[in-house]
């Protein structure tokens, strides 16, 4: 079967937890879930194509970076609890009258980890066949600079490959050249050597009415592993895909 491997490159990069806001956490791979986004992205897909990810990378070192933070909830201006007020208007929903109403914003310096120097191999198998093709012209040619995990967290790349996978048994066990997420349920407790933490990540969603017109998104989620390289191996006499370049892959 054949993927597209991907050779990514960014300077400094958060991929932020969902569950972190004064202090922006990051995990130490993007989610499955961001590069998905990022494919569709590129490709210009206006509907979710299926598709399998596989994920591995490193990075040097970890930062911390100060921003300023704005909160505004449309709740009306008060002094001593904002320090930035904005004229705005309240139209009143029966007559249509314009009616002036200040807004408060509450502006502060949060915290955002960032991760520094990061290499990733990605790999993108895609339902559709047909697909494959679309996205090694869009990733080879992109329209636009090409960014994962923030806006601003711009992707080098350096490499673009269709590539076979194979499954393959090997006699000797096998350490990781990269760390990766693994599906927890992949191996088996003795075919996989980790104490490595375990993450609750986010694949794709759903959209879901809750009303009329109101739709959320519901996420299908996925536990991984998230292997470490040079320590967590997979051990010899058992079955995992490899690429012709003997990269593993780790299918989600």
């Amino acid at each position: 079967m054949n993927a597209i491997r991907l050779k990514l490159y960014q300077n400094l990069v958060n991929y932020k937890k969902p569950t972190s806001f004064q202090l922006k956490e990051t995990y130490p791979l993007p989610p499955y879930s961001t590069v998905s986004g990022m494919i569709h992205s590129v490709c210009g897909f206006k509907e979710y194509k299926p598709m399998k990810i596989s994920i591995q990378g490193k990075y040097h070192s970890k930062v911390n970076d100060l921003y300023t933070r704005y909160e505004f909830a449309g709740a009306v201006y008060e002094e001593g609890r904002h320090n930035i007020k904005v004229k705005g208007f309240d139209i009143n929903k029966k007559t249509g009258v314009k009616k002036e109403k200040y807004y408060g914003i509450i502006r502060g310096v949060s915290t955002a980890e960032l991760l520094v120097d990061v290499e990733l191999l990605i790999h993108i198998m895609p339902e559709d066949e047909k697909l494959l093709q679309i996205i090694y012209d869009s990733l080879k040619n992109p329209r636009e600079y090409i960014s994962l995990g923030r806006r601003e967290d711009i992707v080098r790349i350096d490499e673009v490959k269709v590539v076979n996978i194979d499954k393959v048994e090997r006699e000797e066990s096998k350490k990781l050249e990269y760390d990766a997420y693994i599906p927890v349920d992949m191996f088996r407790e003795y075919e996989y050597s980790s104490n490595a933490t375990i993450y609750n990540l986010n694949r794709y969603y759903d959209l879901i009415e809750v009303r009329k017109g109101v739709y959320i998104r519901q996420w299908k989620k996925i536990k991984v592993i998230h292997g470490v390289m040079n320590r967590d191996e997979i051990w010899e006499d058992v079955e995992f895909l490899i690429d012709e370049d003997d990269y593993p892959v780790f299918f989600a």
